[in-house]
């Protein structure tokens, strides 16, 4: 069975596997002791860390080795912001962060501080002038992911820490996403990452901070991982770590122009076989393995589960997904189609004959799902009845107030209105999405009693 979901978790390196079962029986012991058997376990812990940072790019000393991407994320922020709390608690992220920036960014603004999201493009990617203008004097630190894990899209990193060092603020780079495809530029202060998106074990992120970085680990004091990461060390999985790192990097080269041979036929023929498709992200400056495209008039939980029946696994940030009432923050920045939202990121070793494969059944599943839902082929006009219309998809969720719509829009003359009446998040982005596809005009949205009322105008 195709597993498509890379970027939430890739499937253990073959690498990773056999350090992790050869430092089950070396690595088990107390690093911290003299005896031979401390001192085994600490030679294997320092000799993962020098691999690591060797990759990521910093010194040995640098590296802590923490429970999860998650957490080294949450030490990262907030340690930096501890440490520098004389200069101002403004903390600034992109809009497309993964949730736990955006969710520290939150506690930091419970406690009294502020933060500031950077918009992107309708791609994904932050301006670096628009980053720079957000600077401010009292900011303490800046956060931008090196690319999106949702739509593959690269940031420009170099640009946004050029200006950070011109403004004397540290930058954390969420480089979890692509720290197996090769190092972050320089110019980062702190960075952070997780083992299992590289095929690693999961339970192992990484926090690197700069020399020179002002620094203040937050919590109770421990005397290991130099203060910044608690508890005793997980020996035999940060050792699958590293080695699984090193791998995937000496591998990368070959297999990042295989996977994005393929992600580029994923790219084009998509909207060829299938009526309706947004593919979404920058189409050049992503990651090689993780396309993203949206399909009108479907529900995103039942493509999924479709799909899955069809023998492939992949993800959603569709709002009409069991996980989620709205659509993903990443979507909803970009500003972008959310429902019908298929996430395909292919791990190490994925073959072409399952990427045909997968654009043979995609069509038809597609289909079928619209078909189910009732949503029109195409918009057919009829003897005009009124120049405008109300359709009411109160308590409906994606994708029926857009199927709605198009049944009507064709029942209003040219130049006449439609107005949905809807209460699902997803509408707001939706219902434009839909404008474009079709070349109707969507004049705005107002607010109703319940929810919100979008107007389209007719124009063809």
């Amino acid at each position: 069975m195709p597993y498509f979901d890379a970027a939430s978790s890739a499937p253990l390196h073959p690498v990773a596997r056999q350090a992790l079962l050869a430092a089950l029986d070396e690595g088990w012991a107390d690093p911290a002791r003299l005896y031979r058997e401390g001192r085994r376990a600490r030679l294997l812990l320092d000799a993962a860390r020098e691999a690591a940072a060797e990759a990521v790019g910093c010194r040995p000393d640098e590296l802590t080795f923490t429970s999860s991407g998650t957490r080294a994320v949450h030490s990262a922020i907030a340690g930096a912001l501890a440490g520098r709390r004389r200069v101002g608690r403004h903390l600034v992220v992109s809009a497309v962060e993964h949730s736990s920036v955006l969710h520290a960014a939150a506690t930091h603004e419970a406690q009294g501080g502020t933060f500031a999201e950077v918009p992107v493009d309708r791609a994904g990617a932050v301006s670096a002038a628009a980053y720079g203008e957000t600077l401010r004097e009292d900011t303490a630190l800046a956060c931008l992911q090196s690319a999106n894990h949702e739509v593959g899209t690269e940031q420009p990193v170099t640009e946004v820490a050029e200006l950070c060092r011109a403004s004397g603020v540290p930058l954390l780079v969420d480089a979890a996403q692509s720290l197996g495809w090769g190092p972050v530029p320089a110019g980062w202060s702190l960075l952070a990452a997780s083992a299992h998106k590289w095929g690693g074990p999961s339970g192992v992120g990484l926090l690197a901070v700069r020399k020179g970085v002002r620094f203040a680990p937050q919590g109770p004091a421990d005397e290991r991982e130099s203060g910044r990461a608690v508890g005793f060390e997980n020996i035999p999985a940060v050792v699958a770590a590293a080695a699984s790192l090193r791998a995937v990097r000496a591998e990368a080269a070959a297999e990042s122009v295989r996977l994005r041979a393929l992600v580029d036929l994923i790219r084009a023929r998509v909207p060829e076989l299938v009526p309706d498709v947004e593919v979404v992200g920058d189409p050049v400056r992503r990651l090689p393995h993780l396309v993203t495209f949206s399909c009108l008039y479907v529900d995103g939980e039942t493509l999924l589960h479709e799909l899955d029946r069809a023998e492939f696994s992949v993800s959603s940030g569709s709002s009409c997904t069991s996980s989620t009432l709205t659509p993903s923050h990443v979507l909803r920045a970009m500003g972008v189609l959310s429902e019908g939202n298929v996430r395909v990121s292919l791990p190490t070793g994925t073959t072409a004959e399952d990427v045909d494969r997968f654009l043979q059944v995609l069509p038809g599943v597609v289909s079928e799902v619209r078909e189910k839902l009732g949503a029109p082929v195409s918009v057919t006009p009829s003897p005009a009845a009124a120049t405008s219309l109300v359709v009411d998809s109160l308590g409906k969720r994606c994708p029926i107030p857009v199927i709605e719509l198009a049944k009507v829009i064709g029942e209003v003359p040219v130049g006449g209105t439609v107005t949905v009446l809807s209460d699902d998040e997803a509408a707001r982005l939706d219902i434009p999405a839909w404008c474009a596809m079709r070349e109707q005009e969507y004049v705005g949205e107002q607010p109703a009693d319940r929810g919100s009322a979008y107007v389209v105008r007719r124009l063809s």
